[in-house]
């Protein structure tokens, strides 16, 4: 059974609702790190994976500290893809099953799968 929350408002009012979901936030682990003068902060660079605050491993399982990887909690994983931009300049390869997991969303991203008319 799902817990209820309470809300402002009286119960007739619908002051019972449904908790949200939360939405995953993915940050950047990588190999290698380069200094950017303009910024005044450490970027990645060499091959990025998405990774998770709090965990210690990253979306698609390695482990930070036994692949050597250096995390990056202030870069997102959208501003990590090469097609960003952004954060992006010295970024060689993107981790397949992390961007498989984490979504590819930029400019060049394919649109979500929409089902206009399923069957029932």
């Amino acid at each position: 059974m799902r817990a209820r929350t309470r809300t402002r408002g009286t119960e007739a009012e619908g002051g019972w609702t449904e908790p949200m979901a939360r939405t995953r936030r993915y940050d950047v682990a990588a190999s290698g790190r380069w200094w950017d003068p303009e910024d005044n902060r450490w970027l990645p660079a060499g091959e990025v994976h998405a990774w998770e605050q709090g965990t210690n491993q990253t979306v698609c399982g390695l482990s930070l500290h036994r692949s050597q990887l250096s995390r990056f909690p202030a870069v997102t994983w959208a501003d990590a893809l090469p097609e960003s931009g952004g954060a992006a300049d010295a970024v060689r390869r993107v981790c397949p099953r992390c961007a498989a997991a984490a979504g590819r969303r930029g400019a060049g991203a394919r649109p979500a799968r929409r089902h206009i008319n399923p069957r029932p």
